[in-house]
């Protein structure tokens, strides 16, 4: 596998995490709660949590809608793999 696609592999997962993490930990939601107030499948979030589908830009803004969190809370902690990718060009 190259660098990017493990690069792009490990971002996905990341994301994954940080959904599960704020589903959880501040929300207590099920997936298919989060899936209801997302409108999204609940599968969907399922595969979203386990970094084994892209998600899109609007999907990802009506998770994190979901979630009660802004872009910048979420993505606060992506700044070591987004170091990396600046790293790996």
């Amino acid at each position: 596998m190259t660098k990017q696609k493990l690069l792009n592999a490990e971002i996905a997962i990341k994301f994954g995490e940080r959904v599960r993490q704020l589903r959880i930990g501040n929300t207590n939601l099920s997936q298919e709660e989060l899936a209801t107030r997302a409108g999204l499948h609940r599968t969907f979030i399922g595969r979203v949590e386990r970094g084994e589908t892209n998600i899109t830009l609007g999907n990802i803004a009506r998770l994190l809608s979901a979630l009660k969190v802004s872009l910048a809370e979420f993505f606060e902690s992506f700044e070591e793999v987004y170091e990396q990718e600046i790293n790996t060009q």
